[in-house]
């Protein structure tokens, strides 16, 4: 089974797209809209990890709480307690990480580098194509 270094490489858009926490939600959303994505990282001053906002966050803790987008800052809607993955995770951990928790996203982290940000999307398509390898292995073994 392939890991999230493969992942990473294997992704059409490496790009990582990062907020701080004391921007608008307003801002955040915005550039959510102009990448067409559906999650930022949310770093610190020195680049660390500080938390992750989603199209989710925003629904749940802003539009459903009266809130402004102009006047809500990021680290007060987003998850602060980010799981994240180092790039030896194999595919099948990060899968099962993410639905026992009930994630979408997972930065990928190691040495407290922001090495890439992966969706529970990037992982499907690795692993139908790791059942597909084996699958035409298996039949290449029967039929001798």
């Amino acid at each position: 089974m392939s890991n999230v270094a493969y992942v990473l490489k294997d992704k059409d858009n490496t790009a990582i797209y990062t907020v701080k926490p004391n921007s608008t939600v307003l801002d955040a959303i915005k550039l959510m809209a102009d990448k067409g994505i559906g999650a930022l990282v949310v770093t610190d001053e020195n680049n660390k990890v500080a938390g992750i906002l989603s199209e989710r966050d925003y629904t749940r803790k802003v539009v459903l709480m009266e809130r402004t987008s102009k006047d809500t800052l990021v680290s007060e809607i987003m998850t602060a307690k980010v799981l994240t993955v180092p790039t030896t995770a194999s595919v099948k951990e990060c899968l099962k990480l993410m639905t026992d928790k009930h994630l979408r996203h997972l930065p990928v982290v190691e040495n407290e580098q922001l090495l890439g940000f992966i969706s529970i999307g990037d992982l499907v398509k690795i692993a139908m194509e790791d059942q597909n390898k084996l699958i035409d292995q298996l039949q290449q073994y029967i039929s001798g």
